[in-house]
């Protein structure tokens, strides 16, 4: 039928009008939804992502990034080793998967040996901290070996306070390493420890009664403790005159007024005020 009026509507046009508003209202709720989609992509690509590094901690060289993303801390030591972080995953880890990890571990030694070999030993203490992070704490003997080899890397870069703390922490894990013994004992020595050097020569002698260099040391480090303590008594007695000095100057006296008398039978100490010493 012709529109005749002029003013009706075809029920085509009618239609097109009402199916507009419609479509457009589809649009956006498939926008929205589309958009609600991709948030959940990202929060699951975040716990995806958080998941990965749980695994990743797994494995040497992205054991570092992993954990250093974690935390945000710099300024932690590089040959710094989380034994927590290490702790919880060793919760989700099967008894292949530890033994998977423990031979990785053993890679990571020997690779830092033949680096000692070749003299190159910070490069060695940065693959022995790789077999550190590796390693399932639940192998005590081996994470103790990597632990007292690192030291040695780091006494040949005289870091002894450093080298010191991994034979520490060798001996915890392994109490009856003699040889990491010897070599905290020589870094006590050369640091000026004597006092704790001499201990634990004294502790080597009761695992291996017969060694020659424990045997001498125990013989040799008395005396040089006893001069030693002499000495720092000495410089203290001359601090404490000089500081007695300071205060009886006022009234006309010195320390020399006074002397120390030692009463033979007790072991005791008596003061004696002399007016005029001489």
């Amino acid at each position: 039928m012709d529109d005749k009026s002029g003013g009706l509507k075809t029920n085509e046009q009618i239609i097109e009008e009402l199916t507009k508003d419609l479509e457009s209202s589809c649009i956006r709720v498939n926008d929205d939804a589309a958009s609600n989609d991709v948030g959940d992509s990202v929060a699951k690509s975040g716990d995806l992502s958080d998941s990965y590094c749980e695994h990743v901690r797994t494995n040497g060289d992205n054991a570092d990034r992993c954990e250093m993303e974690g935390k945000g801390d710099t300024n932690l030591p590089k040959d710094f080793v989380d034994e927590d972080t290490l702790k919880d995953r060793e919760l989700t880890l099967s008894e292949d998967e530890k033994e998977a990890l423990r031979a990785e571990a053993e890679k990571y030694k020997d690779k830092g040996n033949d680096l000692f070999k070749r003299e190159e030993y910070q490069e060695a203490i940065s693959v022995y901290t790789q077999g550190l992070q590796t390693c399932p704490l639940a192998y005590n003997k081996e994470r103790s070996i990597l632990y007292a080899n690192r030291a040695a890397a780091k006494l040949k870069c005289l870091d002894r306070e450093s080298a010191i703390s991994d034979c520490t922490k060798a001996i915890e894990l392994n109490p009856d390493y003699v040889k990491v013994y010897v070599r905290r004992a020589k870094l006590y020595e050369e640091t000026d420890k004597l006092d704790e050097a001499l201990e634990d020569y004294k502790k080597i002698l009761t695992l291996d009664p017969g060694h020659i260099e424990a045997n001498h040391a125990t013989r040799r480090l008395p005396p040089l403790i006893h001069e030693r303590n002499e000495k720092l008594k000495a410089e203290m007695l001359g601090k404490l005159k000089d500081l007695g000095n300071m205060v009886l100057k006022p009234f006309g006296l010195s320390t020399n007024n006074f002397e120390l008398q030692k009463d033979p039978s007790s072991g005791g100490y008596s003061v004696k005020f002399h007016q005029n010493p001489s």
